[in-house]
């Protein structure tokens, strides 16, 4: 994070696309970790707004409009309505959400696209593309299918193979077909604007260089892209859903080419945090306070998205960016000053497929469970580094061993015990001393904890932080034992139980990030006016609560969910894997290699071993240098697991090792071994043994 200081702080969440019902993994990348940001950034009383909208154009609205036989129009207008009620119920507190079907995101993006043109940035030209002689149309690349080049995946799409992950030219496709009318498509030439993002390139990586608290997971794809080298992107399509390119520029002459074109989702979709911002200002009756987020340099901009939009908020926006910005020197858009971006969320062990119906929809959760307890689950595995995985029993059992046994079961101790001894009114104070003192004093110390981790994007360890104040209450309180104090020493129970009131408080604000709902509700139980929301985050353990006040009533916190309303969430997993119909595509496997004789298997000598030390070897992404113990000698190794373990991940384990192949040099680091592995590039898993064994000891 920058030392330089901010006076105001420019939150986004990534745009959802407005062509289905929202699941748990889209909380997770960039909703659920923005709000928890948000609602801390407000109670420290900085100037905070949270921006967001719904994407509301490109061929994946237009796919899914086909699918349901609905215009595209229809589709935004229903869909941006559940996905807003969906946001809402689980507590996602936008200050304004936005949609870029608008007229002020139209009016947004084609004046960045008339800046750019006006300027010779953009460059327009001739090009190569599918079109379907039978649906009389181009095709976008999400409308044409064909087999990877790198692959040889059957099933890539015209902008990206989702097999290998590589970035496509549509043309690039091996036996194309049109997704329109399943029919062989011909090439034809075409006109498109492109942006030259190879002109930015060292600029980008000047900017980027300079971001040292960035994630590595950010930085890491960015280089990954200015190794390949940034290329020219076409910024329009031959569609009709969308936003139109400008026939004419700002002085009347016509674009020749423009007719029946739109500008392409991924330029004009980051545009809608700017044409959000607009709409929020007039919204609030102040046209112009937009710009006090984008054309004020001491703005920190923070983009909350899934790993899968890097290159779009990190290179791509930042680029179109700074040619919005080439020669001027006033009224210039802040660059992001920090991309928080998450890894992906797995269920159950398995990816999320919306496809296959293989997720969990926030829709069916609500109608099921409240908000607060996924909230929390959630905020515990978020995929800060790495992918995660939710599973239901893991969500029973934060909801019932910790949301209920610890949080709930203190408040709600307390507050019962202080309505039967003392009138439901806070006990005198008396002079804090020994555990009670230093109880107010873990309260002080959780509160700057919990906020240092949340400044530095940790919202794991800040929700841990958070749960650990409460299991501290719950030992200040066992410790005390108030209910024999009561009987033999009422002036120190009066203390013990006033400082947990002031603890039941503390937890009241320090909660609410990460469970709003819960935190109004405890504040209710408390008796105290108004709403959490207007507190102050520099307030917890500092204005405590007067001797006499008068308390609400006790309530059961967090219900426990049982055994059976989580089986049946378990079992409509099963059954959709369980079906043949559902899946999205056959089980491929490796082919079957000559056959060999026992002889010949039983020369390759098969060893266990433990990784003594790991690291990645400079200059690539996929190797890791490895020291192992093979009990009567250390070798190195070198295996290509950098995308799959961390190195940290490795040392410790043991592995099975060929130790007997000829030493190799890889990348300039000799290779004395080769560790046994399954799977494919998407998931490569290390081969350990069932049980610890003798390092050296012979695998037969």
């Amino acid at each position: 994070m920058s030392d330089k200081p901010h006076q105001r702080i420019l939150v986004t969440s990534a745009l959802p696309y407005a062509n289905g019902p929202s699941h748990i993994g889209r909380l997770t990348g960039a909703y659920l970790p923005a709000d928890i940001y948000v609602r801390y950034q407000r109670l420290t009383g900085r100037d905070v707004l949270y921006i967001c909208g719904s994407d509301e154009h490109g061929v994946p609205i237009t796919i899914q409009a086909e699918k349901e036989g609905a215009s595209p129009r229809d589709l935004v207008d229903r869909y941006t309505k559940i996905i807003q009620d969906e946001f809402a119920r689980m507590g996602i507190s936008f200050d304004f959400y936005s949609r870029t079907s608008d007229p002020v995101h139209h009016e947004t993006a084609q004046g960045f696209f008339l800046d750019l043109e006006e300027k010779g940035i953009l460059r327009r030209k001739p090009e190569m593309q599918w079109f379907d002689e039978q649906a009389g149309m181009f095709l976008s690349d999400r409308y044409v299918e064909g087999t990877c080049p790198v692959c040889r995946f059957t099933e890539a799409r015209g902008d990206q193979c989702e097999r290998c992950g590589s970035y496509l030219n549509q043309m690039q496709l091996i036996h194309p077909r049109s997704k329109v009318t399943n029919t062989t498509p011909v090439a034809r030439e075409t006109t498109h604007w492109y942006l030259p993002l190879g002109e930015f390139q060292a600029e980008l990586e000047r900017w980027i260089g300079e971001k040292k608290d960035w994630k590595d997971n950010v930085i890491n794809y960015c280089q990954g892209w200015f190794r390949q080298g940034l290329t020219d992107r076409a910024i329009t399509r031959d569609l009709e859903w969308g936003v139109p390119v400008p026939e004419r520029d700002r002085k009347g002459r016509v674009l020749e080419g423009a007719a029946g074109k739109v500008l392409y989702v991924w330029f004009e979709a980051v545009l809608g945090y700017i044409s959000a911002t607009k709409a929020w200002a007039r919204h609030i009756g102040q046209p112009d306070r937009w710009k006090d987020y984008w054309l004020r340099e001491d703005t920190k901009l923070v983009h909350f998205i899934g790993k899968d939009n890097i290159v779009f908020h990190a290179i791509v926006f930042p680029a179109i960016t700074m040619a919005y910005n080439r020669g001027r020197q006033n009224e210039r858009y802040v660059l992001v000053s920090e991309i928080p971006a998450c890894e992906f969320l797995n269920l159950e062990g398995e990816k999320l497929s919306t496809s296959r119906n293989y997720a969990v929809w926030v829709r069916d959760y609500l109608d099921a469970f409240d908000p607060d307890p996924l909230r929390y689950a959630l905020a515990s595995i978020l995929p800060e580094n790495k992918d995660s995985d939710f599973s239901w029993r893991d969500f029973q059992a934060r909801n019932n061993n910790e949301l209920a046994d610890i949080l709930g079961n203190f408040v709600n101790r307390i507050l019962t015990f202080t309505r039967r001894q003392f009138d439901g009114k806070v006990p005198a104070a008396h002079k804090p001393a020994g555990p009670d003192r230093e109880m107010l004093d873990e309260v002080r110390k959780a509160r700057t904890e919990v906020g240092e981790f949340i400044e530095r994007f940790r919202i794991r360890d800040a929700c841990r932080r958070f749960m650990d104040l409460s299991r501290a209450a719950n030992k200040h309180f066992n410790d005390s034992e108030p209910w024999k104090t009561v009987k033999t020493d009422r002036a120190a129970c009066e203390a013990s139980i006033h400082v947990g009131l002031q603890v039941v408080k503390a937890l009241a604000v320090l909660m609410h990030p990460f469970l709003p709902f819960t935190s109004e509700k405890v504040w209710r139980m408390l008796g105290l006016p108004g709403s959490v929301v207007g507190q102050r985050w520099s307030a917890i353990g500092v204005e405590l609560l007067a001797e006499g006040h008068v308390l609400g009533q006790p309530e059961i916190v967090f219900p426990k969910i049982e055994d059976g309303a989580i089986a049946m969430q378990t079992a409509r997993l099963r059954a959709v894997l369980d079906t043949k119909e559902a899946r999205e595509e056959p089980v491929r496997t490796a082919p079957l290699l000559a056959a060999v004789s026992i002889d010949e298997f039983a020369r390759l000598d098969l060893r266990t071993a433990r990784v003594l030390e790991a690291e990645k070897i400079k200059g690539s992404d996929k190797l890791l240098k490895l020291q192992v113990d093979l009990g009567f000698e250390k070798r190195q190794i070198v295996s290509g697991l950098a995308q799959h373990y961390r190195p940290e991940e490795l040392v410790g384990r043991q592995v099975i090792v060929v130790v007997n192949l000829k030493p190799a040099r890889i990348r300039g680091v000799e290779s004395q071994g080769m560790l046994l592995t399954v799977g494919d590039d998407e998931q490569l898993k290390v081969l350990i043994p069932e049980a610890p064994v003798t390092e050296g000891s012979r695998v037969s």
